[in-house]
């Protein structure tokens, strides 16, 4: 009798533990969605978006301002380590969900009275993280990768303070070159030129 009282007494933790543990687990599977194909078209961008060279030479010139007041030359928010273990298929929307962090983040903040062309690079990138809407990831694996891969950004900015904000403006331009290889088709046709 005394062992009924007590499956019965733990039968509601059962549950809350089955609910908030293992439903989570099973709906964070890392097997691909039923449209994993579609959602690779999904994260696709236009060449031209990128070949217009007013918003290129906007973005350059704010991250070149910006780059020149940055004080920290050690550590880097943006570059190759973003993409270490990340599969070239997905790198577009690790790219989407960085640019989202880097406009709302940085760009939205008070630094737009700091700097010309803020305004105009925010809105330019906004619109192509909204292009990207329906770009997602396949796998609830690799959305918590990429989340926690943008805490360690957010963590880093914010240890570096006001130089964090000063830092990602200097590095615009590199943002807008790793987005445009990951999400043209521009790395499958030997990738872009150096530009001089």
């Amino acid at each position: 009798m005394a062992s009924l009282q007590t499956s019965s007494k733990s039968s509601p933790g059962w549950v809350f533990f089955c609910c908030c543990c293992c439903l989570p687990l099973l709906l964070t599977s890392c097997l691909p969605l039923k449209g994993a194909s579609t959602a690779h078209d999904a994260c696709r961008l236009r060449k031209v978006n990128f070949q217009q060279p007013y918003i290129r030479n906007r973005t350059y010139t704010l991250a070149k301002m910006a780059s020149a007041s940055d004080k920290d030359t050690d550590n880097r928010l943006i570059g190759q380590q973003l993409f270490v273990n990340i599969r070239e298929n997905n790198r577009c929307y690790l790219m989407k969900r960085a640019v989202e962090f880097v406009v709302k983040d940085v760009l939205l903040t008070e630094v737009k009275n700091q700097y010309p062309y803020v305004e105009e690079v925010a809105q330019f990138l906004a619109s192509l993280t909204s292009e990207l809407s329906t770009c997602v990831s396949n796998t609830g694996f690799l959305s918590l990768r990429i989340s926690l891969l943008l805490l360690n950004l957010r963590m880093l900015q914010a240890v570096l303070g006001e130089n964090g904000k000063t830092k990602a403006i200097g590095e615009l331009d590199l943002l807008f070159d790793y987005l445009e290889n990951a999400c043209t088709d521009a790395q499958k046709k030997g990738g872009n030129k150096k530009k001089n």
